[in-house]
């Protein structure tokens, strides 16, 4: 549920735009390249301690001139007039249930340190990886009223909006449907940072828009959040519980059965596409306990096995390939029965 009395005031001034590694797909790490990568450092700095100190526009507008990436980037401060952001944070910093998420935010992530050294093991890695990669020189952790999205970032500013993380205990939680809320949780921080991350180096063609270029553009963010993150378990990548991952990967022969028999790879209708790729509870088509998405987890393993078939190839030689066709013909995926 969003904070309703806060909505009309927040879409004036913002826009949307823990820790997890614990153990991998089997209980253990996957093999880390990276390991001996140095970390990146980190800034990080937590705006909602002054943010919630704003008593009037003025101090709005003192906490503006404070944090001016955050303020131009995020809260839109070169688009809407600087006064009525101002008036808007003073607003928002005296709701009470705002205050009160807040409070609920800083309980679920209280050790602060650790999420700054998670973040920097993370961005080594990726600078490992991609070597032009630099950590934006801003990073932030907010308290946005659970508008826009969880989490924001760009090549200058890194956005943490620790309260859509703060889990099932919190007062307010985003406006979406159950299946999906456990994915926000303190330990799906990292991982939604690093699939965001993908993004930025995530090819593909323009026109490629089959059932088959959507898994093998989702696998390829996965692998890439899997390996900046080597000890996060395949169920918080996938945001899957347990009994969900333990589910398809016994019946992942059957799961891909399913795509050849239907002709389903190489389908271009949207509302196909997005039974098995996007958001859904469950993929009744192939079983009713199969969970939604299960078209990203065949896709990540259709990227797992080219991999392992071509030790040779890195992770930015695949982040850039385009052609899921060819993927897909060179890992010989064909799981066993």
């Amino acid at each position: 549920m969003k904070l309703s009395p806060i909505i009309s005031v927040l879409l004036l001034a913002t826009t949307g735009l823990v820790s997890s590694c614990r153990q991998g797909q089997n209980g253990s790490c996957r093999p880390d390249p990276a390991a001996d990568a140095p970390a990146a450092p980190v800034h990080l700095k937590h705006l909602e301690q002054a943010f919630f100190q704003i008593k009037n526009p003025a101090e709005g507008l003192q906490f503006m001139r404070a944090n001016p990436v955050f303020a131009q980037s995020f809260l839109l401060s070169g688009q809407v007039p600087a006064d009525t952001v101002a008036r808007t944070l003073a607003q928002l910093a005296s709701n009470a249930g705002l205050q009160k998420l807040g409070r609920e935010t800083t309980a679920a992530f209280p050790d602060t340190a650790a999420l700054r050294q998670d973040l920097g093991g993370l961005f080594g890695r990726v600078h490992y990886y991609f070597p032009d990669f630099k950590t934006p020189p801003v990073a932030v952790t907010n308290v946005s009223g659970l508008l826009g999205k969880g989490i924001f970032v760009n090549d200058n500013l890194l956005v943490l909006n620790l309260d859509w993380y703060a889990g099932p205990k919190a007062s307010y939680r985003p406006d979406m449907p159950q299946y999906m809320l456990r994915r926000y949780r303190p330990a799906d921080l990292l991982p939604a940072l690093a699939t965001s991350v993908a993004d930025k180096y995530n090819k593909h063609q323009l026109t490629a828009n089959s059932m088959l270029d959507q898994m093998v553009d989702q696998g390829k963010r996965l692998y890439f959040a899997g390996a900046v993150l080597p000890c996060t378990p395949d169920s918080l990548l996938l945001g899957y519980s347990g009994k969900e991952l333990k589910n398809v990967q016994f019946n992942e022969a059957r799961i891909w059965g399913h795509f050849l028999e239907n002709n389903l790879l190489f389908s271009t209708t949207p509302f196909v596409i997005q039974k098995y790729v996007g958001e859904r509870p469950a993929v009744p088509e192939i079983d009713r306990t199969c969970p939604g998405r299960v078209g990203q987890w065949v896709g990540l393993q259709l990227v797992r096995k080219y991999m392992a078939e071509h030790s040779d190839v890195t992770l930015a030689q695949l982040m850039a390939m385009k052609d899921a066709q060819k993927l897909l013909n060179d890992s010989h995926y064909r799981p066993k029965k």
